[in-house]
């Protein structure tokens, strides 16, 4: 499967199929904008057609970013998983903020966006 150039494979952290929470909100607009998601959340179900992962993936091949939809105080232990997929960059989203997880990510060659994927998409910014 071709992948388009500019789009940019997005793994969801955070993913719900709550139909009211952003995460869920992101992965329908990321895919409405031709980006490839992967919803990895606590709880199955689906989000724009794609089931959210619950056993998350070792690797996961030409990720581009990490959308950021669990606060600062349950990230910690993601932080090994999060900085071993190698993404490009991690968007952390309001109330994501978390400066630990970003200097290490900059220690890692990962850029880091306190910014909301949201807004991002549509100001033709993602």
């Amino acid at each position: 499967m071709a992948q388009i150039v500019g789009m940019k494979k997005t793994a969801i952290i955070g993913a719900s199929p709550n139909s009211s929470r952003y995460s869920y909100l992101a992965g329908h607009r990321l895919k409405a904008k031709g980006h490839a998601i992967v919803p990895l959340g606590i709880r199955g179900g689906v989000i724009a057609d794609e089931d959210i992962l619950t056993d998350w993936p070792e690797s996961i091949e030409g990720l581009d970013t990490i959308t950021m939809y669990v606060g600062p105080q349950r990230q910690p232990q993601y932080y090994d998983y999060i900085l071993g997929l190698q993404p490009k960059r991690i968007i952390f989203n309001p109330g994501t903020e978390n400066m630990e997880l970003e200097k290490l990510a900059h220690e890692k060659g990962i850029e880091t966006l306190e910014a909301c994927t949201l807004v991002m998409l549509s100001n033709g910014l993602y």
